[in-house]
């Protein structure tokens, strides 16, 4: 299909540390009848990526299995049922690399066609890239799971974040009224997003200011750092308010369950690789439409080549890559 059999990928062979990524040869995968095949320009690194790799989340892995969920590249051949995509089209996918489907960090990825989308007109590669996780998972938090509506209040803690900037623009978008919590230095970036008012999260008064911003109660409590405070956030809640957990694999907080079944409030959980095509489609059209707009912000961002893979699952899980988004970049030629 491209005149190649083998091509250079960041894969492992079994389950095992960042130490265990490989950079070197596999063989280009081939097209079924409804599959794309992409030349690969840009690969996100996630966190969830590091679960898979690790086995902290369990799911099929065919070995040796390429890492990586997100890409955005172009269309080099189709499988013989595929009529939406042709040669040298720019699209983007960010679900690969779990669900017994190779990843995206190589030169080339076969992607099944219900899970690629076409790019913006004149997106960049690697801006694109860097946005489209966190904010399908932002999506699935604000829209699917949250259920949040025009005149809700929904509260964003960390709002800063990758996937909190991205939740503080759907919210804002379906017309619901956003409190952030972020770093002392971020508030004014989460205004600048749509938040109607941001707090300090170490503010020793958050609980006050929190109730004094939504004194009705919080209809969404989206919290992305993982750090779950569900005193707070089930206190903070109004009458049929729901709280969603989309982080802190490990965590194991207290839950007040008599504030939480008066209040009729919900606790709902969920991980974006458990998303249907569907939703994983209608979220793609959103994320399109906004990063057409340029309304989504990737934040910092640094790009590594491909063999340094292992590098960036280390640095992601050791904190030293907070607040960037590692992208990395195949060599093609």
């Amino acid at each position: 299909m491209v005149g190649l059999d083998t091509m250079n990928a960041a894969y492992v062979e079994s389950r095992g540390p960042a130490s265990s990524i490989q950079y070197g040869q596999v063989p280009v995968p081939r097209c079924g009848p409804t599959d794309v095949l992409v030349q690969v320009e840009a690969v996100a690194v996630n966190a969830v990526d590091t679960f898979v790799r690790s086995g902290a989340y369990q799911t099929a892995m065919p070995f040796p299995f390429v890492v990586g969920r997100d890409l955005v590249g172009t269309v080099v051949a189709c499988g013989s049922g595929i009529t939406g995509f042709r040669s040298g089209d720019l699209v983007w996918t960010n679900s690969l690399g779990h669900g017994g489907r190779q990843g995206a960090a190589a030169q080339f990825a076969v992607v099944a066609a219900d899970r690629l989308y076409h790019a913006p007109p004149g997106a960049d590669p690697v801006e694109l890239v860097a946005v489209v996780h966190p904010a399908a998972t932002a999506y699935l938090g604000i829209v699917v799971h949250g259920r949040a509506r025009a005149g809700e209040t929904v509260l964003v803690a960390g709002a800063a974040g990758h996937v909190g900037r991205a939740a503080t623009v759907f919210a804002t978008r379906v017309g619901a009224s956003v409190v952030a919590t972020a770093s002392a230095t971020d508030l004014d970036a989460c205004r600048r997003l749509g938040a109607r008012e941001a707090f300090d999260y170490r503010d020793p008064r958050l609980g006050y200011l929190l109730r004094d911003a939504a004194p009705d109660g919080v209809d969404v409590h989206l919290d992305t750092s993982g750090h779950h405070d569900l005193e707070l956030a089930v206190e903070l809640l109004a009458q049929r308010g729901r709280v969603v957990v989309m982080a802190g694999l490990s965590e194991h907080p207290g839950l007040p369950v008599g504030s939480l079944y008066t209040r009729d409030g919900r606790i709902v959980g969920y991980a974006i690789s458990n998303a249907s095509t569907t939703e994983l489609a209608a979220a793609a059209e959103l994320i399109n439409e906004l990063a057409g707009e340029g309304t989504l912000e990737p934040g910092p961002i640094e790009e590594l080549p491909l063999d340094r893979a292992g590098e960036a699952h280390a640095r992601l899980e050791t904190g030293q890559a907070a607040g960037v988004r590692l992208v990395l970049r195949p060599a093609h030629g």
